[in-house]
C-alpha cells in the first residue's frame, strides 16, 4: 500500500516538472501554433493530473471534475482552431 502511495506521488511530481515546462513553452513561444501546442499539453498534464490525484484519496469526484474539465478543453481547443482558421482565411481575402 505505502509502495502505491509513493509511485502516485513521484508520478504526480513529474507531472508538475513536465506542467512547468508546458508553461515555459507557453510563455516563450514565438507563433499562436506553438502557444497552442503547449496548452494543449498542459491540458493534458493536468487533465493526468487530477487522475492521479483521484487514485491516490480514492475519491471518484477527481475523476468527474477530470472528464468535465476534458470535454470543456476539447470545446476550447475546437473554438480556437475555429477562430485560427477563420483568421486565416480574412487574411488571404
Amino acid at each position: 500500500m505505502a509502495m502505491k502511495i509513493i509511485l502516485l506521488q513521484i508520478m504526480q511530481w513529474f507531472l508538475l516538472v513536465c506542467g512547468l515546462f508546458c508553461v515555459l513553452r507557453l510563455i516563450t513561444g514565438k507563433t499562436t501554433p506553438d502557444k497552442l501546442a503547449g496548452l494543449n499539453v498542459l491540458s493534458g498534464i493536468v487533465l493526468a493530473f487530477l487522475v492521479l490525484h483521484g487514485v491516490e484519496l480514492g475519491r471518484t469526484f477527481y475523476l468527474d471534475v477530470a472528464l468535465v474539465y476534458d470535454i470543456f478543453g476539447f470545446l476550447g481547443y475546437l473554438a480556437i482552431a475555429n477562430l485560427l482558421k477563420n483568421k486565416i482565411n480574412n487574411e488571404e481575402d
